[in-house]
């Protein structure tokens, strides 16, 4: 079993590369995807359906076609990336602050979807209770419906964390496959695919890569029933 544990310093980096890209990708979604699974519950709006359909877009293409236009996008030429490189020196491309804007992209359906089931199975009687109060709309939503979806919220996070752990198509495609820099677990598992003698490096990494995402989903589960069973009390 040593030889699992005894990673190159290029091992190392593409495990603790991956875990920061999933943790920013996961932190960083939370508050759009709960805004946008509010309103795609709650609300009624003209292209509702257009919208629903964007969100969940990157579910159904391939990856490289939205790391592709990624590139298009936030590349140094691309409008976004142009205008965020000059005006205040973000870069995206060829970064890892660009494999975490891909791999959060590509998580954020599984989150949003979470987050807005949840919401949709909120009693809106207790909303409304609190509304009667004298609470205003935000007030309502921080103090009552926010506890309420707090499992929801929790299992969308994780699966977001699980699925950027896993992606590779997309950040591929848009920031390439630097060692150090966007390598991450699944593009170092691929690059000893491809190297005379790579088969124990790539063995490794993918026994890390299952433990990782195993251990996240059970943690999604154990916090979900914890905070479940502690509104139950409450």
């Amino acid at each position: 079993m040593d030889w699992l544990l005894d990673l190159t310093p290029d091992e190392w980096n593409a495990v603790r590369l991956s875990i920061k890209v999933a943790t920013v990708a996961m932190l960083a979604s939370v508050p759009p995807a709960i805004f946008i699974a509010y309103a795609l519950a709650r609300w009624r709006f003209w292209g509702k359906t257009v919208v629903n359909g964007i969100v969940h877009l990157p579910l159904v293409l391939p990856p490289v076609v939205t790391g592709y236009l990624l590139l298009l996008a936030f590349g140094r030429r691309g409008p976004a990336g142009a205008f965020l490189a000059e005006h205040f020196g973000i870069v995206f491309s060829f970064r890892w602050t660009g494999a975490a804007l891909a791999c959060g992209i590509m998580g954020f359906p599984l989150m949003v979807r979470a987050i807005r089931l949840s919401i949709e199975s909120v009693d809106r009687k207790l909303e409304a209770a609190a509304g009667t109060l004298g609470a205003n709309p935000l007030w309502v939503f921080t103090i009552v419906t926010v506890p309420l979806i707090l499992p929801g919220i929790i299992a969308g996070a994780i699966l977001s964390f699980a699925k950027a752990m896993g992606e590779f198509g997309a950040t591929i495609t848009f920031v390439s496959n630097i060692p150090g820099e966007t390598q991450t677990l699944p593009s170092a598992i691929y690059t000893f695919t491809q190297v005379p003698g790579g088969d124990e490096g790539a063995l490794r990494l993918t026994l890390i890569s299952i433990a990782i995402s195993m251990l996240a989903l059970v943690a999604s589960e154990v916090l979900a029933r914890k905070v479940g069973k502690r509104m139950d009390i409450e």
